[in-house]
């Protein structure tokens, strides 16, 4: 099992939910994925990963985008035959202590989703701002890409086992988007889908990396992608067509 943690800016907080995620799962192994933060994250990860031998890191060149950080660290996972993954933020608003839940139910599911508005509390105690943005991101997606998932949060557990490699190259967002362009795709490959509740709380330490351009960029995006998949043909239909033949044997 592995935990994928990306991190750009995030030396206020990687100590703290590298501990969290060890004491909830201490035989799994961490992959951190930094985009060669400034404030000297990668080189805190690095000490860390000489002490303990479940810690790995991914260093990259610069802020290449969150989606490209999963991407790196799904390919990463691939490459070291994981089977399942769990991602989640570095700012501590994720829960470690909620992972028994994700991997009670990645068990017959290809990925599980965190939801955060299948409980009352999921987003109470985010800034009112935040809460206005994560809920009209919800009803959004739920709209163009007509998917009832909470498709914008990184809190998620794939079973990689159940999802081909391929349908993670038809993935071509490198920012926000990629959550939930991945989700359709893995929607429309028929792979199944299940969610759990997630209470979330408010960061720890640092600052939020969305900037007003990344929720410009992320609604082009969505409407660009919710309009490739509207109709039932083109170029995303036939690619997801042809791995959802493969999707449905490694499910019998």
């Amino acid at each position: 099992m592995l935990v994928l943690i990306a991190t750009y800016n995030e030396i206020e907080n990687v100590k703290t939910i590298l501990s969290r995620v060890k004491a909830s799962l201490p035989d799994a192994n961490i992959l951190f994925v930094d985009d060669n933060s400034p404030d000297g994250t990668g080189k805190l990860l690095e000490e860390l990963a000489l002490v303990d031998f479940s810690v790995h890191v991914l260093h990259r060149a610069g802020k290449l985008g969150v989606g490209s950080a999963h991407l790196d660290g799904i390919a990463w996972a691939y490459d070291n035959n994981v089977g399942v993954l769990i991602t989640l933020d570095a700012d501590c608003t994720h829960s470690p202590e909620e992972f028994s839940i994700f991997i009670d139910a990645v068990q017959s599911a290809a990925i599980v989703v965190g939801s955060r508005f299948l409980a009352r509390e999921g987003i109470k105690h985010w800034p009112f701002h935040r809460r206005v943005l994560t809920r009209l991101g919800h009803v959004l997606t739920r709209m163009f890409l007509r998917i009832p998932y909470d498709a914008t949060g990184a809190y998620r557990a794939y079973n990689l086992r159940l999802i081909p490699r391929e349908v993670f190259a038809l993935v071509k967002s490198k920012d926000y988007s990629f959550f939930y362009e991945s989700l359709k795709i893995i929607a429309m490959t028929g792979s199944p889908i299940t969610q759990v509740p997630v209470v979330l709380a408010p960061r720890q330490g640092g600052n939020s990396k969305m900037r007003p351009r990344d929720v410009r960029r992320g609604l082009t995006y969505l409407v660009s992608l919710g309009a490739r998949t509207l109709l039932p043909i083109g170029g995303l239909h036939t690619q997801t067509k042809k791995i959802a033949q493969k999707v449905a044997l490694l499910h019998q």
